[in-house]
Order: structure tokens, then sequence, then C-alpha cells
């Protein structure tokens, strides 16, 4: 176990830097000048050059790249141009609603999604099993904004179920997270589909079942089990996705997470909290895939971890 870790860490910090550095390398190539951003239009050019030696962007990518490395070994990850701000600060504010919103989602995924996918297997080729796949397949494709705007019309407009929009209550997480779920759901039911009818047909399935267990006890003791494991990699990958922000859910329901920082970075070429919010993406699709990888011998014990 202390091997296999030790060489996943050395593996994830290769990929960390992989990402530093073609996001480093994208954004210097890039012809937005962030130094433009910064002075104004009505500034004069020394002015704009004397602002640009002041951050160092006048400086070869090189010296810039490895400057910044240096200062993410120190835990430093720059300043916001803009907002005058250190991005480590400014993401740690955004980090909690980002957490919270991430959580429900993913648990609103799984309900929906798994529950979608046993049943389809379950009723493979039957009226049921079609209309699923259907609505799954219409999930996966809807527009973010379209669902999020007509949860919100429905139930926060015309009901007053919930509140329009904003952070700070339970009722303020429900229709963000339903959005999410819905949305995602359609990839976990194909998969929890797919994943199950080959479950079924193996020859312990079979086994149990002459041995008489109940069919309740069969999918949820045999079956179940082994059908979830690649559902566990996609959660991995998802909490990724999570932590990098769903902008256009942030968005329409006013929900303060990183993905409305990083699009109001990407607006105006805040680099310090673009590298930032990527870097901080980057490293919880990492850990997602290790926990992943970590959870999923205690969900099978024939997996062995080396």
């Amino acid at each position: 176990m202390t091997a296999y870790l030790l060489r996943r860490l050395v593996q994830s910090a290769l990929i960390l830097l992989g990402v530093s550095f073609i996001t480093f390398f994208l954004l210097y190539v890039l012809p937005a000048d962030p130094v433009r951003q910064i002075a104004g239009r009505a500034a004069t050019q020394q002015t704009v050059e004397n602002i640009r030696h002041q951050l160092g962007l006048d400086q070869p990518f090189v010296v810039q790249y490895i400057r910044y490395l240096g200062g993410l070994m120190q835990g430093d990850m720059g300043r916001s141009y803009l907002q005058k701000t250190e991005v480590a600060s400014l993401i740690a504010a955004r980090l909690p609603p980002t957490l919270l919103l991430m959580a429900a989602g993913i648990f609103c995924e799984l309900v929906l999604g798994l529950t979608m996918g046993v049943i389809a297997a379950l009723r493979r080729g039957r009226a049921a099993d079609t209309g699923l796949m259907i609505t799954s397949f219409v999930a996966v494709s809807a527009p973010q904004f379209l669902v999020s705007l007509l949860l919100l019309y429905v139930f926060a407009v015309r009901l007053s179920w919930f509140p329009i929009g904003g952070y700070g209550t339970f009722r303020h997480l429900v229709l963000p997270a339903v959005t999410l779920g819905i949305l995602g759901s359609g990839w976990y039911a194909r998969m929890m589909r797919s994943s199950m009818i080959e479950v079924l047909r193996a020859d312990f399935i079979r086994t149990a079942r002459a041995k008489g267990l109940t069919r309740a006890r069969v999918i949820l003791r045999h079956a179940l089990p082994n059908a979830i494991l690649p559902v566990i990699a996609m959660i991995g990958i998802d909490i990724g996705i999570f932590m990098g922000g769903v902008v256009v859910v942030e968005s329409v329901f006013g929900w303060p997470g990183i993905g409305q920082l990083a699009w109001q970075a990407i607006q105006r070429v805040d680099i310090p909290i673009i590298m930032g919010v990527t870097l901080v993406s980057a490293c919880a699709i990492v850990a997602g895939n290790l926990i992943a990888d970590l959870i999923a011998p205690a969900i099978d014990p024939r997996i062995r971890i080396r």
C-alpha cells in the first residue's frame, strides 16, 4: 500500500506539473493582453510598459514559469492583477460553496442515475428500459442553461417553493443540486445499465439464484456491488469537474462558487486566478481518482492494490 501511494503521488506531481506548464504556455501565447485590462484604454504606452515590468510580464516565458513554480512551492499562487488580492484567499473564500454544491450535485446524480440504470437493466428490452434510456439521452444532451431556467421558472417563480437565487440555506441549494443531478444522471444511468447487464450474465449470479436466494438479495448483495465499480471511477472525474466550477449553473442561480470566479477571471484575462482555478481543478481530479482507486478494493475484495 505504501509503495502504491508513493508511486501515485509521484505520478500526480508529474501530472500537475504538466497541467501547469500547458496552461501557463497557453496563457502566455494568448493574444489578449492582461496589462491593457489593468491599465485601461486611456493609458499611455509608457504606463503600460511600466505595469508590464512591475508584474514581470516582460520577462521570457521560461523565467516567468520558473518564478511561478517557485511561488507554488512556497504555497504562493500569486496575486490577482485586478482585485489585488492573493489568489489562494480568493479561491479559499469560494471553496465552501463549491464543495457544498459538489456534494449535493453528485448525490443527486447518483440517486437519479443509479436508480434509472438498475431499473433499465432489470427491465432490459421492455418499455421501461427504452423510456429510461431515452430520458437519460435527453438529460445528457440538455443545455445547462435551459434546465436551470426551466426549474427556476417552475419551482421558484411560479410555485415559489424555492428562492430565485443566492446562497446560505438549504432551500438555496436544492434547485442548483437538482439541476446538476438531472444533467449528470444520464451518464450514470447508461454506465450502470451496461455494467449491471454484464454482471447479471455472470456465472456467480446464476449460482446465487440456483442456491435459492431471493431476487432482492441477488441484486443488492451480489450484482450491485460488482456493477457499481465503473461508477466509482466516474465519481472521481466528477469531483474535478465540480471543483472547476459549473459556470452556467452557478451564474443562473447566483451561486458564489469557483466557477463564477474563473469566468470573471477569463473575461478580464486575470492570469493568476485562471492558473489557480485550473490547478485546483487538476488537484481535485487527481485526488478523486486516487480516492476511487482506494475505495474499489473495499467494495470488491478481488481487487488488489499493488
